[in-house]
């Protein structure tokens, strides 16, 4: 059975299977069923972290950490792997309409889970080796470089952080290409939207998600903002500022086939 969608503008949806449909007509669209094979969906874990829920007092609190990680991770991992599987047999059925209907559940939570796992690794227990910015002497060098020194960067980036609006991430991103590679952008992103521009390497985030400081902080996020310096994993810094995209991708990558914690 052939079924028909009139289209008066620009078509344009991504599928999570490396598939890209991009379509510009005025007339309508006649799609033709297509056969496939047995399809599988990716499964997805909550990744370990690695420290305790203790380890970043008294800068956020083991009831935040217990709760963000155990509860709002592993609620966007549990939610992508069952919209990944709603949609692989939503392919397999040829239903167009629930695979298109899928897109927003499978890129806010995909976006939640990548966010947080990176976020888990740009984090370190407060006066450890990792926590110190002198981990990270090719990258503050660049800091500097950008900026004029360190503290005038913090100051930059808490700018931008207490000026999302609602929900969102603020990002340090390695985003130069050729002979300017190493270029750096503060940049922030709405929701659970992942950095995921050409070329773009995200070298750390800070969750501006009222779940990640409330139960804390209450409305002060100033003062989890001037706090989050404590806990940053500058090692972990530097080597995505030394690394590339794929190397990032890695992180998500990593938590296909891990036993949930």
């Amino acid at each position: 059975m052939l079924s028909a969608y009139p289209l008066k503008a620009l078509l344009c949806f991504t599928l999570p299977f490396s598939t890209r449909i991009v379509v510009a007509t005025q007339d309508p669209i006649i799609i033709q069923p297509i056969e496939f094979g047995a399809m599988s969906s990716p499964t997805y874990h909550l990744p370990p972290l690695p420290y305790g829920y203790n380890a970043l007092e008294p800068h956020i609190s083991t009831q935040i950490m217990e709760l963000h990680h155990s509860g709002h991770h592993q609620a966007y991992v549990n939610n992508l792997n069952a919209a990944l599987k709603n949609h692989a047999a939503a392919v397999q059925s040829n239903d167009i309409r629930t695979q298109i209907s899928l897109q927003q559940a499978i890129k806010f939570n995909a976006g939640g889970h990548i966010n947080h796992s990176l976020f888990w690794r740009n984090l370190a227990p407060p006066g450890s080796s990792e926590s110190k910015s002198s981990s990270a002497p090719n990258l503050i060098k660049q800091i500097n470089a950008t900026w004029g020194d360190e503290e005038k960067f913090r100051d930059a980036f808490k700018t931008a952080l207490l000026g999302i609006q609602g929900s969102g991430w603020g990002w340090l991103v390695k985003t130069g290409t050729g002979a300017d590679k190493n270029r750096l952008s503060i940049i922030t992103t709405k929701d659970q939207d992942p950095v995921v521009g050409k070329g773009e390497v995200p070298i750390f985030g800070v969750d501006m998600w009222e779940h990640a400081y409330y139960l804390q902080y209450k409305n002060g996020k100033a003062a989890y903002v001037e706090n989050i310096w404590n806990v940053i994993n500058w090692k972990v810094a530097e080597k995505r500022f030394l690394g590339s995209s794929e190397d990032d991708n890695a992180c998500l990558k990593s938590t296909q086939g891990l036993l949930q914690v």
